[in-house]
């Protein structure tokens, strides 16, 4: 289990665990990033990372990005 930071590029992960307080997890969630789902890592632009998430792209800062493990 790895950080999604450290997932390859264009290669489908699946999301096995999600770090981080109640309220951290609730927000990743109202995105789309559950346990169980599909994503990809698009690009890491200066700090941010843009994920494909359930057929949307979805930009997120790498802090919250490392409290999804796949």
């Amino acid at each position: 289990m790895i950080p999604i930071v450290y997932a390859d590029k264009e290669e489908d992960q699946i999301i096995k665990k999600i770090s981080g307080s109640d309220e951290v997890k609730r927000h990743l969630e109202n995105l789309g990033f559950t346990v169980g789902a599909s994503v990809s890592v698009i690009n890491s632009l200066g700090g941010n990372i843009i994920v494909k998430v359930k057929e949307s792209r979805i930009a997120i800062n790498e802090d919250l990005a490392r409290r999804i493990f796949v």
